[in-house]
């Protein structure tokens, strides 16, 4: 228990660490952002007068600094700042697009764990065979397609050719479940790739347990094969399956720009590229610091997932 606290509390100083880097780095990239907020937001033949109204009102002609102390004591009180664009707070931005973000994730990790769990262990029961090498083949070629050439070559085959699908959800608003059918294709291009991650990962974690030493003392000890496979061998690939899966969470909340913007579904990645089309700055700082404590807490909760999972794995750390 003494080893798991310490390893618990190191872990959540690094958090604390990473998290203090994360809100100086959102602050120094936006600031080094190209362009200047108040023309942009002056139109298209902007005044001079204006423009120094728009930056007076933005405390544009503050020190850096003194801005970045106020949006961090904002932070620390849950502020995220005001969209400067529509004046909305930037909490709201986040909820409206937090719903079909989390839906897509939902439902792509719903189905990741039990085809990704299925195929490894599949292609480790089958090591070296015709049916091992069909899975490593197909995994290997569908992880080396980019996200947005196979989002391209779905909505070619079975939305504009078939007609089976929708080729976007543009029209359907944030209500998604309501209309199923533009789900498959955002959620299947988001699962091509972690499905085979995590396929791969379970397959070698316990092809290596199943060539140990102690599965074969327990073979010579007459153990049935089904117990050897999902009671020793299983198990041994369930730390690194789960840092995998723990990064794949944090991928399909934070990083679904793409797929988004692919099928225009009104997510947090949609709601992100346009803030940065807009020059939008505090609704900008306000979703990456989010997108940021969320990558540090999931990696956190992975970490000690797979020390519990695997205790020597925390002596390395």
């Amino acid at each position: 228990m003494s080893g798991l606290r310490s390893f618990v509390a190191r872990r959540l100083l690094l958090g604390g660490v990473q998290t203090v880097a994360v809100v100086l780095l959102v602050f120094a990239l936006t600031e080094a952002l190209p362009g200047d907020a108040a023309v942009a937001l002056a139109g298209d033949q902007p005044d001079p007068a204006r423009v120094a109204a728009i930056q007076e009102a933005m405390e544009l002609d503050r020190p850096a600094w003194e801005r970045l102390a106020d949006w961090t004591a904002g932070l620390l009180h849950g502020d995220l700042g005001t969209s400067l664009v529509s004046g909305r707070p930037v909490r709201q931005y986040l909820a409206d697009g937090f719903g079909p973000t989390l839906l897509l994730a939902s439902l792509t990790v719903v189905l990741l764990v039990p085809v990704g769990f299925g195929l490894g262990v599949l292609a480790a029961r089958h090591a070296g065979r015709p049916v091992d090498r069909l899975i490593s083949s197909v995994t290997l070629a569908v992880y080396a397609v980019p996200e947005f050439a196979l989002g391209v070559l779905l909505v070619t085959v079975f939305a504009l050719r078939l007609g089976w699908l929708p080729p976007t959800a543009l029209g359907y608003g944030t209500d998604l479940l309501a209309h199923p059918a533009a789900l498959v294709l955002p959620v299947l291009v988001l699962l091509s790739r972690p499905v085979c991650s995590l396929a791969r990962l379970v397959r070698a974690g316990m092809i290596d347990a199943l060539a140990s030493p102690y599965v074969a003392h327990a073979r010579r000890y007459g153990v049935s094969g089904v117990r050897i496979r999902y009671a020793h061998a299983l198990p041994n690939a369930l730390a690194p399956a789960a840092q995998q899966l723990a990064r794949t969470v944090d991928w399909l909340l934070c990083g679904v720009v793409v797929v988004e913007a692919m099928y225009v579904i009104p997510g947090l990645g949609t709601v992100l590229l346009g803030a940065v089309a807009e020059r939008d700055v505090p609704v900008v700082q306000g979703l990456a610091v989010v997108f940021g404590v969320l990558t540090v807490v999931l990696n956190l909760g992975a970490d000690l997932v797979a020390h519990r999972l695997t205790p020597r794995a925390g002596v390395a750390a």
